[in-house]
């Protein structure tokens, strides 16, 4: 009986969810709204039996394939039923009426799955938790994903996932976070630096339109932030990562050996020949400019030029623009803040591509155009909560909003126009 209840459990979604592709073939963005949904479950999911556990909503009884107190058999299936399922063949039907018949579904089966599930008496406070944590979020990544709409969100998204299942996940069942606090902390800090690779290079696939998703690519090529250094930045943080890992667990090596083979192997063909053929010249002009693995020192001088404004009438903005002229910036152009066609009250940074940042940012964007440690600290200061709370010590300390005078454009034959100094 409890083969039986395991075996319908996975075989029984993955034989819909099969059935639904066969009778409706995905497309680029229907295989990305299936993978997002399906990875969204797979991860809450893990998080909320956990807790389900602990709390003694239900329990399982099961030998083998148990991870953490959890058949894995049943934890796919379920994430399949609730995410990659209604993902594809759910698309066109409102909400809320998905979320109630998956709701319904799961409310009639958890009590028939007994032997290998038995329910607590607050076993409906998990299934609550289950739908607003699990089912909800991931059936709405999958719309948006699928109709490429809120981006930010999409983004957040795929960040959450990949440190929880790539990073989070193997850190808890490998157990190396029971490690002596000290030794956490040192590890925490000795991984700053890969993981701020990593997000800066989703932030940068983020202002190209897309995300790190092969199925929901960026509009555009992206060349700058972390990619005018290295071409697999996320590869890179990635099996860095697993690298420092392997010191506290050496099961790690081995994700750093998948990673390497994935990138320089499959990732590298596939990826290699889409880029190619999307963007022909200008991808074969970046390859031959940036390496795959080891950074460059300065960025490269394809990445997007751009415009960083200093205000010349100020003594601290004109010695900061000073600074950044002495390391001779790469693709970057130095002008008055007097000289912007529009008022601006902070030191202003302005891409080609549309990028466009001020302040404490402005500073952060610049330093990607200097040398790969300035780069470093500028995505730091660039990560969420870390900007906001620069930007408040740097008001506070003088270096807030100014006002700007912007000079007239120097007109032949009027006296009262000034020409131009140049930058």
């Amino acid at each position: 009986m409890i083969t039986l209840i395991r075996a319908l459990a996975l075989l029984g979604p993955v034989a819909a969810l099969w059935f639904a592709l066969a009778v409706r073939r995905p497309a680029g963005r229907d295989v990305a709204a299936v993978i997002v949904a399906a990875a969204w479950n797979l991860l809450t999911l893990a998080v909320v039996n956990e807790v389900a556990l602990a709390a003694g909503w239900w329990t399982f009884h099961a030998d083998g394939a148990v991870v953490a107190g959890t058949p894995v058999d049943l934890l796919i299936g379920w994430a399949l039923l609730w995410g990659a399922l209604p993902a594809h063949a759910g698309r066109s039907l409102p909400l809320p009426l998905t979320v109630a018949v998956l709701a319904w579904a799961d409310l009639a089966l958890m009590p028939l799955a007994a032997p290998v599930v038995r329910l607590g008496p607050g076993w409906l406070y998990g299934e609550a938790l289950a739908v607003a944590l699990c089912l909800v979020p991931g059936l709405l990544l999958a719309r948006w994903t699928r109709d490429d709409r809120r981006l930010p969100w999409r983004v957040a998204a795929q960040v959450v996932l990949a440190g929880g299942l790539m990073l989070g996940l193997p850190v808890a069942l490998t157990g190396v976070w029971h490690r002596p606090a000290w030794v956490i902390g040192l590890f925490a800090q000795l991984l700053a630096a890969p993981m701020t690779l990593g997000l800066a290079a989703v932030r940068e696939f983020a202002c190209a339109g897309g995300t790190p998703l092969p199925y929901d690519p960026p509009r555009r090529l992206a060349t700058g932030g972390p990619y005018a250094y290295v071409r697999n930045p996320m590869q890179v943080s990635m099996a860095a990562s697993f690298l420092l890992l392997g010191a506290l667990d050496v099961r790690f090596l081995a994700g750093a050996v998948v990673v390497v083979a994935y990138g320089a192997g499959l990732a590298a063909w596939h990826e290699g020949e889409e880029l190619a053929g999307r963007y022909g010249e200008a991808w074969a002009g970046y390859q031959a400019l940036v390496r795959p693995w080891w950074p460059r020192l300065r960025p490269h001088p394809e990445t997007p030029h751009a415009v960083v404004y200093v205000a010349e009438g100020c003594g601290q903005c004109r010695a900061v623009g000073r600074w950044i002229a002495r390391r001779s910036p790469v693709a970057l152009r130095i002008r008055a803040a007097e000289d912007h066609s529009h008022g601006i009250r902070r030191m202003t940074y302005e891409r080609s591509d549309g990028v466009r940042a001020q302040g404490v940012a402005a500073f952060a964007y610049t330093a990607g155009h200097l040398h790969l440690g300035w780069a470093l600290m500028g995505w730091i200061l660039l990560l969420p909560g870390v900007a906001w709370f620069a930007r408040l010590c740097a008001d506070a300390l003088g270096a807030g909003p100014r006002t700007v005078t912007r000079r007239q454009p120097y007109e032949p034959g009027s006296s009262a126009a000034a020409p131009r100094r140049p930058a």
